[in-house]
């Protein structure tokens, strides 16, 4: 019996590379900070939004930055270090176990396409280390291609799945496969 892999991974090359930033724009989640704050960026890959997010909650916030694939958290290290980023707590995790991260004590969550990349028998627990983590006055990004991701695979949440997770978070706006929520 083969044994389930808990998250799935991108090339690390895939994730952060200039065909990637003609398309998408890595500071598009900073409108969600301000000066100060705590981060956990969810599924960082190699830190295309980490790095953003870091400069936008300046030396006074922080970022805590998760990935359970070890490889792109090395190149994200690297790349903070080259930055000169030191507020950027870097973890290789996945996100159903956040237990470096205290209780109430984030400002902003970003879960950009994480949960469709993570096995479905762990993604309940990482939806309640979301809501764990994230103050009351918290935010969180939440999203989830629901068909293919760039053809590689097919995501594993289905519209029912997609609508489960989003119980038991207060909805502040959405789209049809991402939603930005606050504990309910």
């Amino acid at each position: 019996m083969s044994k389930e892999k808990q998250d799935k991974h991108f090339p690390v090359w895939g994730l952060d590379n200039f065909i990637r930033r003609l398309i998408d724009n890595p500071n598009k989640y900073c409108s969600y900070v301000t000066k100060g704050q705590v981060v956990a960026d969810l599924g960082c890959g190699p830190g295309y939004y980490t790095l953003a997010l870091a400069e936008s909650v300046g030396s006074e916030g922080k970022v805590y930055a998760v990935d359970s694939d070890g490889k792109a958290i090395q190149a994200l290290e690297k790349k903070a270090d080259k930055h000169g980023f030191h507020n950027i707590e870097a973890h290789a995790s996945s996100a159903s176990d956040l237990s470096f991260i205290k209780d109430g004590s984030v400002d902003f969550v970003l879960a950009c396409d994480m949960l469709c990349s993570i096995a479905p028998r762990y993604r309940e627990s990482a939806v309640n280390e979301i809501k764990r983590i994230l103050k009351p006055t918290g935010k969180a990004y939440l999203s989830a291609s629901l068909g293919a991701v760039l053809g590689l695979w097919s995501s594993n949440i289905g519209r029912a799945d997609w609508e489960k997770i989003l119980e038991g978070f207060r909805i502040e706006r959405r789209g049809k496969d991402w939603a930005v929520v606050s504990v309910a």
